[in-house]
């Protein structure tokens, strides 16, 4: 079943065309990265599916056109963004900041802090430092809790923007083998990643992303055996 289908989607940042015309499909279950250099619109097409970037084109979610709908209807419908810089609340503590990653559903008692202690045993460490202020965390630890915060939302489709960036090789596979453990617990996930081969490896499908456009697309393993990605993305990333 595809969960998400978007096409031609374009998005102007006033005269500058920042996305051209970029297709690509989601199926229930799998996991899709989107791969390209720096600048590509990698980050722009998550925020414009999230609803942050006003854009054209066509985005069906779930069997759904999603049109101008606001970010909040997009979260409660069930699509939920980890981006780039976490955005967590430094000042809160760990689990102060997964509840908030609830904030749009209804707060049954006991409810929510049930599925904090579902975070936490996908996550250990997160227990460990449950009291801890979430500025005071490793950057792998930052990006636990960003990856346990979006999933008290529930979401059907979790957006992941560069969940690598800036964290050491060992971490990074840790970080890699829970979003495997997420897509096999049924979450589907559409990673945004400039570690193309790491993304490649986690994944079911790809897409590359250059200038704006999907220029190229396979499975994992087709874009991992492509001369092009090979020669052009797969010798800058090792994990």
């Amino acid at each position: 079943m595809t969960l998400l289908e978007v096409k031609d989607l374009r998005v102007f940042y006033r005269r500058v065309e920042g996305l051209h015309r970029a297709s690509l499909r989601v199926e229930q279950g799998s996991i899709v990265t989107v791969i390209g250099p720096n600048g590509a619109g990698k980050s722009t097409l998550l925020g414009a599916l999230m609803g942050l970037l006003r854009c054209t084109g066509e985005v069906r979610f779930a069997g759904s056109m999603l049109g101008s709908e606001p970010v909040e209807s997009r979260v409660a419908r069930g699509l939920c963004l980890v981006p780039e810089r976490r955005e967590l609340f430094g000042e809160l503590s760990v689990e102060d900041n997964l509840l908030l990653g609830a904030f749009h559903r209804e707060r049954r008692h006991g409810v929510l802090q049930n599925e904090a202690v579902n975070v936490y045993q996908r996550f250990p460490r997160l227990q460990e430092r449950r009291d801890q202020l979430a500025g005071t965390l490793s950057g792998g630890e930052r990006q636990m809790l960003a990856l346990g915060r979006a999933l008290m939302a529930r979401p059907k489709l979790l957006m992941l923007d560069e969940p690598s960036l800036g964290l050491a090789p060992l971490v990074v596979r840790e970080v890699l083998r829970a979003i495997a453990e997420l897509r096999a617990a049924g979450v589907s996930i559409l990673l945004v990643e400039q570690n193309a081969r790491a993304a490649l490896q986690v994944a079911d499908y790809g897409y590359v992303l250059e200038t704006g456009e999907t220029v190229l697309e396979g499975s994992a393993a087709e874009l991992l055996a492509n001369p092009r990605v090979v020669e052009t993305y797969l010798g800058l990333a090792r994990t």
